[in-house]
């Protein structure tokens, strides 16, 4: 058998020979499960690039495809656990990556396991050219959890990306979940142009990297602070005062102390409060949730 991991095959695939291969192996992307295989050499190493890594590296990637990033990752010295729903896939990646050392496939959604149950007690990354109709619950699957992976690097609509990566003044509730466990930050947009077959929509390169201290921790607070985030989100047009007083049927007068005792002015719309400003609103609202 051929080395999966020599330098003729680390190159990805032109869009030509991506098509060939998969009519050779009777693959067709499937849209239901939003497959868009990553053919771009530059996209490709923009994502090893932003992973950060370094040999020995436990690496979870959550639907491989035809293995072109995998490659990249082990080559990087990397650990990789492919998490691919397709069972199609997951043959075709058995076979291609077969007795490679620091390989692991499991065939699963990667919405019902957690990357910590393969890696105990070890820092892990996250780095995936993820389906896009899955970003969002994959974010809180990752990142509700006790320890989030160390750093995560996901290629994702660019629209996503920006929204995730806002700064006050564009936040939206999924920026501040995100920000509250990690700093998010674009570090690369791709066209789709670099992909077989092209999505619709651009592309962007999202990298997260975990808090040494969330906003608000994991426990019995978290689920109040997402109950404010969201009530204020709710009437993301209104001043902040008026969404809470609505949406929690809270006393305005209790709401204007609790804004005045945060520093936060009360005629600012939720867009424009921080991840911090928001856990602060949390602590002096909470009793009355």
């Amino acid at each position: 058998m051929s080395d999966p991991l020599a330098s003729d095959r680390l190159a990805p695939p032109t869009p030509g020979q991506l098509r060939r291969l998969m009519g050779a192996e009777g693959l067709r992307p499937r849209k239901s499960l939003s497959q868009n295989f990553l053919t771009d050499p530059e996209a490709l190493d923009a994502i090893v690039a932003a992973a950060e890594l370094h040999p020995g590296d436990d690496v979870v990637e959550i639907g491989p495809g035809l293995g072109v990033l995998t490659r990249r990752l082990l080559a990087a010295g990397a650990s990789v656990l492919a998490v691919e729903l397709d069972p199609r896939l997951a043959e075709y990646l058995r076979r291609e990556l077969y007795g490679v050392d620091r390989f692991e496939l499991v065939e699963a959604d990667a919405l019902s396991l957690h990357p910590r149950e393969f890696f105990p007690g070890r820092p892990i990354k996250v780095v995936a050219n993820i389906p896009y109709h899955i970003t969002s619950p994959l974010l809180h699957a990752f990142l509700e959890g006790e320890r989030p992976p160390e750093l995560t690097v996901l290629l994702v609509q660019r629209e996503v990306a920006e929204r995730v990566a806002a700064p006050p003044g564009r936040m939206s509730y999924l920026s501040v979940f995100v920000q509250n466990v990690a700093n998010a930050e674009v570090v690369a947009r791709v066209p789709p142009h670099a992909f077989e077959p092209a999505p619709a929509v651009e592309s962007a390169v999202l990298r997260l990297r975990r808090r040494d201290r969330p906003a608000v921790v994991v426990g019995p607070t978290r689920e109040p602070f997402y109950r404010v985030v969201q009530a204020g989100f709710r009437q993301r047009r209104k001043q902040v005062h008026n969404g809470l007083t609505r949406e929690l049927a809270i006393d305005r007068e209790v709401v204007e102390a609790a804004l005045g005792a945060c520093a936060i002015e009360s005629d600012r719309r939720p867009q424009t409060l921080t991840v911090d400003e928001w856990a602060c609103l949390t602590a002096r609202v909470e009793p009355l949730l």
